[in-house]
């Protein structure tokens, strides 16, 4: 069709480059296909020609996994946008990869139900990307991964054929888990084109905390608490550095909501199903929080618009630091105890140098702290202190070199020495080669 196949240099550029504008490819093709049939033709040809494919969804990924390296043939899933059903019983939604996270909200919302995932990135980002990368989001903490809670997915492997594993049964124990093998996968062995996705009951009321603290120590004790005070209620535990929040507030102008600076800041959300028992949970909390002496200032709010301006400043946070600056930017997941002392031991590390700045926020209910480095421009220097300093000082802390983001082109060559063991490697690249034995899916991502 017309708008199937684009050639045109200014219309392929888009797809050429990821959001962070850090890695650029340079296919001179794309296909946009509308259906499962479509996909399974071109990779039929592809695998018969042996042409490598790069699949894109939304292009938000932070890792250079969604763009060629050279001039791989895109296969993006913008077109293939249907929704096929909702289950308001069973809670469940069936989509075309293509759906934008957003988009499938709020139609949950006319259902009485949500999105298990929210993202930063909601407004652009697809399901069939989210489902590839395993993304993870604001409220993992309550409502768990992609790998919970995707129960179908249809998706068309590198000779064209398709794997229908479309089951939206919440228990199915017939062997193995296929479906397990493609989140996560980026990709690298097939083209997720269909998925069945679990949907929690929306909630009949949010509250919101923004809360201020001099100590790191207090943004544990503030979370352990939460967990107690709060317990079934307690959708999202945030957490910026003053950094964070000096950017966000200086670069984008956001409001100020506390009359005083301080060291961290955490967001605290509580989902629930009645708003006047909700919001007396999160009055003793913060009652008890302030009283301890664990944080020094506090509001909350269960006002939708307000809400909504809170959480603009969290998710805001990766955009205000690019602002004027280049930003290496990290995701990691670390033993609690060691979650902040990553960006001290950076700071040490990278003294003397042109680095503006060293800054971590992220998702501390789970472990996942995003680790950002501002410096003026590119500094060849910096990214030689940083890599791969920071991956072996990560691994041999117990953490994960990669908590969301996936692995993607960016950590490639550190999968082997500091992301998994000799073995499990090992056992990952006979799964690729069995399912890709040409190696036409999405390479040079995940392995080299």
């Amino acid at each position: 069709g017309p708008n199937g196949v684009l050639t045109d240099p200014d219309d392929v550029e888009p797809y050429n480059v990821d959001w962070l504008k850090i890695v650029r490819g340079c296919t001179k093709i794309v296909l946009r296909p509308t259906s499962t049939p479509e996909v399974s033709d071109i990779l039929r040809i592809c695998n018969q020609d042996k042409l490598a494919v790069c699949p894109q969804g939304g292009n938000t990924g932070l890792v250079g996994g969604s763009v060629p390296v050279f001039d791989e043939i895109v296969v993006s899933t913008n077109l293939m946008n249907n929704i096929l059903f909702v289950d308001d019983v069973a809670g469940t939604i069936s989509c075309d990869a293509g759906c934008i996270l957003e988009r499938l909200d709020a139609i949950l919302a006319e259902h009485g139900l949500m999105m298990p995932l929210d993202l930063g990135a909601k407004g652009s980002c697809q399901i069939g990307g989210n489902i590839s990368t395993s993304a993870g989001g604001l409220r993992l903490l309550r409502y768990g991964s992609m790998q919970a809670n995707t129960l179908g997915l249809q998706v068309v492997l590198a000779d064209g054929s398709v794997l229908d594993l479309m089951n939206a049964l919440k228990k199915d124990n017939t062997g193995y888990h296929l479906r397990q093998l493609f989140i996560g996968a980026e990709g690298t062995l097939g083209v997720v084109t269909k998925a069945v996705i679990q949907c929690p009951v929306r909630p009949q009321s949010t509250c919101l905390a923004f809360l201020g603290m001099d100590e790191f120590s207090n943004v544990l004790s503030t979370f352990q608490l939460a967990k107690k005070q709060l317990s079934e209620t307690l959708s999202a535990c945030e957490m910026m550095d003053a950094v964070s929040m000096e950017s966000v507030v200086n670069n984008l102008n956001l409001k100020r909501l506390l009359s005083t600076a301080y060291e961290f800041y955490m967001i605290i959300e509580t989902q629930g199903s009645r708003e006047d028992h909700d919001n007396e949970k999160m009055e003793g909390f913060l009652e008890k929080a302030i009283t301890s002496g664990i944080i020094k200032d506090g509001t909350f709010t269960s006002d939708p618009a307000k809400i909504n301006n809170l959480w603009q400043i969290r998710e805001r946070i990766l955009e205000a630091l690019t602002v004027g600056h280049y930003s290496y930017s990290y995701d990691f997941t670390l033993p609690l105890d060691k979650y902040y002392e990553v960006v001290h031991v950076l700071k040490k590390r990278l003294e003397g140098t042109n680095v503006v700045s060293v800054t971590g926020f992220g998702h501390i209910g789970d472990g996942n702290i995003h680790l950002n480095i501002q410096s003026k421009m590119f500094d060849h220097e910096i990214q030689s202190l940083i890599e791969p300093y920071v991956f072996e000082w990560i691994s041999a802390q117990g953490g994960s070199i990669s908590a969301e983001h996936g692995i993607g082109f960016k950590k490639a060559e550190y999968l082997a020495k500091y992301g998994k063991s000799p073995e499990a490697v090992n056992i990952m690249a006979k799964i690729k080669l069995a399912l890709d034995p040409k190696g036409i899916m999405n390479p040079y991502k995940i392995f080299v």
